[in-house]
C-alpha cells in the first residue's frame, strides 16, 4: 500500500481549525490506548474518505500572544504544511472576510505550487448565499469552498476538493526496499550530527531524488547493507522570533516524520539520560506503531566504569518504560563509533515491524499461553479465548475474539503480548492487540 495522503489545515486563530477538523474527523479520530508517561497533542487523526484513508493534521492548537506575531505564526504553520503535506486547506471567516494576514498566507502557498484547497468557515445559515462570499475568490485560490464546521455543511464537497488532489494509490513496488528512517529527538542530542556523520563517511550513493523529497532535508543514501531515506528533524527548525512556539512547532515537525517513516532513531544524550521531553518524543513514535531504536550519542563523553552501560540501560528502561521492545545502542556521532552497526538494526527492526504470523501458529501460541496460564474470572466468568488472527503489519497487529471484552485485563493482554514476542521476537516494534467479543465484526 502507497503512503497515506496528508492534508493539513492552516489558517488565522479562531477562524474555526480545530473545530472543522474534528467534524473532518467525526467518529474516525484514531484513538490510541493511552500509555502512561506519554502526553500527546491531539494534532493528527485519521480518517477516510471514498475508500481512501488519509491523514489530518491540525495547526490549529498554537496561537501567537500578539497581533504582530500573528504573521509569523501563520507563516510558520503554512511552512510546516508546505513541507510535509499532500494538500493543504486554507481556512477563512466569512464574518471577518479576507484579512491581510490571509492574503500574505495565500501569496505564499501559491509560491509553494502545493495543492490548495480554499474553505470559507461560518457560512451557517442555508438559503441565500452571502454576498462577502464572493470577496474570496481574491485570495487566487480558486473557487472558494462554503462550510460550516459547526453544522457540518460543505464538508463533504471539501473532501472531495481533497481528494482530487491525493496521489495516486500506488503499490510502492519499486520503493519496497528503500527504508524511511526519521531521526527524532529534542534539539541539541546529535540529530544533524548523526546524518551527517552517515551521509559524509559511509555513503556509496547520496542524491537528491527529484519528485521524491518533501523537505529539504530528506537524504537519499546506499550502501551494501540497503537502501535509506534519512528524514533529519533537525534541520527542519528554522528560527522563529515566536520563541516560545519553537517547541510546539519542532513536535509538529517531528510527528511529521514520524508518521513518513518506516524506522525511528530516537537520539538521547548519554550525559542526560531520559528527560520528560525525550518521553514525549519517544511517545509520537510509539503511538504512530513506528519501529524504533533507542540512540544514545555522545557515548564519547561519559566517564566510564564497567557498570556504566548497564547502568544507563536499566535507567533508559524505566525512563521510557512503554517501550521495552526498543533495542537500545550506544554510539558517538562525532567519533563514528558503532554508527556502522545502526544499519543492521534498522534493517531488522524494520523486517520485524513487517512480519505476518500464519492464523494457524497464532492459534497454537494462543491454546499454549491459555493453557500455561489461565484467563482471568471476574464474579463466576471466565475469560474464553476463541481465535486469534493478524490484519496488518508496522505495527503487527492482532484481532483476538472473546466472550467478554470486560473480563480481558489489560495485565492478560499484556501477558499475550509477551508471549507473541518470545515466540516470534517481534523486536523493536509496537504491537496492536485488538479485542472483539464474539458477534462482532472484525473490520477495523
Amino acid at each position: 500500500m502507497g503512503r497515506k495522503p496528508l492534508i493539513a489545515i492552516v489558517g488565522r486563530p479562531n477562524v474555526g481549525k480545530s473545530l472543522l477538523f474534528n467534524k473532518l474527523a467525526g467518529q474516525r479520530i484514531s484513538i490510541v490506548e493511552d500509555t502512561p508517561g506519554v502526553t500527546r497533542d491531539r494534532l493528527y487523526a485519521d480518517a477516510e474518505w471514498r475508500g481512501r484513508t488519509f491523514t489530518m493534521v491540525d495547526t490549529g492548537g498554537i496561537e501567537p500572544n500578539t497581533d504582530n506575531e500573528l504573521l509569523l505564526f501563520m507563516r510558520e504553520q503554512a511552512r510546516i504544511a508546505i513541507d510535509t503535506a499532500d494538500v493543504i486547506v486554507l481556512v477563512t471567516d466569512i464574518r471577518t472576510g479576507v484579512t491581510a494576514a490571509d492574503m500574505d498566507v495565500a501569496n505564499m502557498l501559491l509560491k509553494s505550487k502545493k495543492n490548495v484547497v480554499l474553505a470559507v468557515n461560518k457560512m451557517d445559515s442555508v438559503g441565500p448565499v452571502d454576498p462577502d462570499y464572493y470577496e474570496f475568490y481574491n485570495l487566487g485560490l480558486g473557487e472558494p469552498i462554503a462550510v460550516s464546521a459547526v453544522h457540518g455543511h460543505g464538508t463533504g464537497d471539501l473532501l472531495d476538493a481533497c481528494f482530487a488532489y491525493f496521489p495516486p494509490e500506488e503499490e510502492d513496488e519499486e520503493e519496497s526496499d528503500l527504508i524511511k528512517v526519521a531521526v527524532i529527538g529534542r534539539p541539541n542530542v546529535g540529530k544533524s550530527s548523526l546524518v551527517n556523520r552517515i551521509l559524509g563517511e559511509e555513503r556509496v550513493i547520496v542524491s537528491d531524488m527529484a519528485g521524491t523529497t518533501r523537505d529539504a532535508v530528506d537524504a537519499y543514501f546506499e550502501n551494501d547493507r540497503g537502501k535509506y531515506l534519512f528524514i533529519d528533524t533537525a534541520g527542519l527548525r528554522r528560527k522563529s522570533k515566536v520563541e516560545d512556539r519553537v517547541e510546539k512547532f519542532s513536535t509538529m515537525r517531528s510527528q511529521a516524520a514520524v508518521e513518513r517513516s518506516d524506522v525511528c532513531l530516537l537520539m538521547l544524550d548519554a550525559r542526560d539520560g531520559v528527560t520528560e521531553q525525550d518521553t514525549k518524543v519517544a511517545g509520537l513514535a510509539h503511538e504512530a506503531g513506528k519501529a524504533c531504536i533507542i540512540v544514545v550519542n555522545k557515548w564519547d563523553l561519559v566517564d566510564k566504569d564497567t557498570k556504566t552501560m548497564d547502568k544507563q540501560r536499566e535507567d533508559i528502561r524505566k525512563g521510557l518504560v512503554f517501550m521495552p521492545y526498543a533495542p537500545i545502542v550506544f554510539i558517538s556521532a562525532l567519533t563514528g563509533q558503532r554508527v556502522g552497526r545502526l544499519f543492521e538494526l534498522i534493517n531488522y527492526v524494520n523486517d520485524q515491524s513487517a512480519m505476518r504470523i500464519p492464523t494457524g501458529t497464532l492459534n497454537s501460541l494462543l491454546g499454549d499461553a491459555v493453557a500455561r496460564v489461565q484467563p482471568p474470572t471476574d464474579k463466576g466468568r471466565r475469560l474464553k479465548l476463541y481465535y486469534m488472527t493478524q490484519t496488518g503489519v508496522r505495527p503487527p497487529t492482532f484481532i483476538i475474539f472473546c466472550n467478554d471484552r470486560e473480563l480481558f485485563h489489560f495485565s492478560y493482554q499484556r501477558y499475550l503480548e509477551n508471549q507473541l514476542r518470545s515466540v516470534f521476537g517481534l523486536e523493536g516494534t509496537p504491537i496492536r492487540l485488538i479485542v472483539r467479543q464474539r458477534g462482532e465484526s472484525a473490520d477495523l
